[in-house]
């Protein structure tokens, strides 16, 4: 039986179980109850573990070593749903303090399982969101890395903040502007889109591809852009038609 299969007081029942066992085992600098928690195959019980864990590092400061230990200990699993969780964990820290859970990102960057490579992407989005400086500072290089699929999940990791904050990541995009590899172009293109539809966001977009030399992807992007605006219309703040005049208006070909 799953999370939501349970009847809502037992999930409470569980949560607050889950809760008290991963704090006990962080006071007792044990493991055990976290691993269990962190290999689950229930998407929503590795969900609240990993989110217990933030709350305590939050509420309780002087077990921040700890906790950082414990997940350093965790990261050497062979289980890649526990590694999974520890990434996420490190972001929901990450959100206030990357620089202490930097290393975390760089060592799951590469791991050999996707779905850790995933979680990285995930917590790049949420931290992003609220801490984007130092998270951008350290997403720019691997804009550069020889190895195509760290650019391309990078690009696709840094989207959210760009979709209420395009300025911060269209100078990031535009390193990849050249790059070769359809797998990087496409995500680049996607990314594009998502981050044009919002209220303000067009503008932004388009007065930041004037700069662009590459008109050939610019054109696949104002595609996109376009195409977003009719898939996304419940969303967008304009109409498709409203984008398209304003593309041919202020995009200079």
């Amino acid at each position: 039986m799953t999370f939501y299969d349970l009847p809502k007081e037992e999930r409470i029942q569980l949560v607050a179980k889950l809760n008290r066992d991963i704090e006990n085992d962080i006071e007792q600098k044990e493991v055990e109850s976290i691993e269990t928690y962190f290999s689950d195959d229930d998407t929503y019980i590795r969900k609240t573990g990993y989110l217990a864990i933030g709350k305590i590092f939050y509420a309780q400061p002087q077990l921040q070593a700890v906790i950082l230990s414990t997940l350093k200990k965790l990261m050497q699993s062979d289980d890649e749903l526990v590694r999974q969780t520890v990434i996420n964990a490190a972001g929901e820290i990450g959100k206030f303090h990357f620089e202490k859970i930097q290393a975390f990102m760089d060592t799951g960057l590469f791991d050999k399982h996707h779905r850790v490579r995933n979680a990285v992407i995930g917590s790049i989005k949420k931290m992003g969101e609220c801490n984007q400086v130092p998270v951008l500072a350290w997403a720019r290089p691997y804009l550069k890395h020889e190895d195509k699929e760290i650019r391309r999940e990078i690009c696709h990791g840094i989207e959210l903040r760009g979709r209420t904050h395009p300025q911060d990541i269209l100078p990031l995009l535009k390193e990849l502007e050249w790059d070769d590899t359809r797998r990087v172009s496409d995500t680049l293109i996607h990314v594009l889109g998502q981050i044009a539809y919002k209220r303000g966001c067009l503008q932004t977009v388009v007065n930041h591809l004037n700069l662009w030399q590459n008109k050939e992807l610019v054109q696949k992007a104002l595609d996109e852009i376009v195409d977003v605006h009719h898939r996304y219309k419940k969303f967008a703040i304009l109409s498709q038609q409203e984008a398209i005049d304003y593309i041919d208006a202020n995009y200079k070909v």
